[in-house]
């Protein structure tokens, strides 16, 4: 037969055999002693063994009882762990955040933010993947992420937002092409040359795409890379031309030899912003989160 037994029978048992009493463990489990009694009966039956001897002087443990009585107290061990654990949570002061970002902010930015936050936070872990502004958009929506960083003319209807950072994409040339002297350029005249790409799996190479298809074109690809700062490289050594971000072919440009073109299709103007499903919603640690990610982009463009 199954044994049926709750906390409060856990409980009852730990303080009976702690006090050797049956009376005075009832007492502390602030129950009567007829009470106490039957839950210790029914105990008892359920699992089919004796657990306490019953004496003039008190009770004392059975083996089955003493096993019971291990078990019983790593129980309540866990449970008063998991309540320490749960009152972190709801400070504020442990948990996880999920991020959902663009290329560009995966890339540029918030590996400048995050690690002063997880050394602020040693107990916040931060779940970041890569996605489609659209697709970060629904994410939100549905709950499956707390933050998402997007880019572009993406609805966020129903959603909070709030300004991240502004940048624009560019077109990257090694010195001596065709393109190099150029000030601007539209994609579709770029489209006629070999490019550098990045993986297919970056949000980026698949807005590019979306870009070229809108045009009835293809990016004509020689080699995909990892990351902008191998785009760069690639492009120096004569690859071919690449997009990426201002900042990063700014950065790579002090020390490659590249040359950067403005793209003037409307889309290269590019406007990361932070979408939540509301921020009073998010735990503590969250709104720490989205507020440095705020104050950031607000110093960036500051600066600017």
């Amino acid at each position: 037969m199954a044994a049926h037994f709750d906390l409060p029978d856990i409980r009852l048992f730990v303080n009976i055999a702690e006090a050797n009493s049956l009376t005075r463990g009832a007492e502390r489990s602030h129950m009567s002693l007829p009470a106490a009694s039957i839950r210790i009966k029914n105990l008892e039956e359920g699992l089919g063994v004796k657990l306490l001897y019953r004496t003039s002087q008190g009770v004392t443990l059975t083996p089955p009882g003493q096993a019971f009585m291990h078990h019983a107290r790593l129980v309540l061990q866990q449970l008063n762990e998991l309540r320490g654990d749960l009152s972190e949570y709801v400070k504020g002061s442990r948990g996880h955040v999920r991020i959902f970002a663009n290329t560009t902010a995966m890339a540029e930015y918030l590996p400048a933010i995050l690690p002063s936050f997880l050394a602020s936070h040693p107990d916040v872990n931060i779940d970041l993947k890569e996605r489609l502004s659209n697709d970060i958009v629904r994410a939100v929506s549905e709950g499956k992420v707390d933050v998402g960083i997007v880019a572009g003319n993406v609805r966020t209807d129903g959603l909070e937002v709030l300004p991240f950072r502004e940048d624009r994409l560019v077109l990257i040339t090694p010195d001596g092409h065709p393109l190099a002297g150029r000030g601007s350029i539209d994609f579709s005249e770029a489209l006629a040359y070999d490019f550098v790409g990045m993986v297919e799996a970056s949000a980026i190479h698949a807005f590019l795409a979306a870009a070229a298809h809108e045009l009835n074109r293809q990016i004509k690809i020689r080699i995909q890379v990892g990351n902008f700062e191998a785009a760069c490289r690639m492009v120096e050594a004569n690859v071919g031309i690449g997009v990426v971000p201002f900042s990063s072919a700014h950065r790579h440009a002090k020390s490659m030899n590249i040359r950067t073109v403005d793209i003037v299709d409307d889309w290269s103007i590019r406007k990361l912003q932070i979408v939540l499903r509301s921020m009073q919603s998010l735990p503590l640690f969250a709104r720490e989160l989205v507020d440095l990610l705020v104050s950031a982009g607000a110093a960036q463009r500051a600066d600017a």
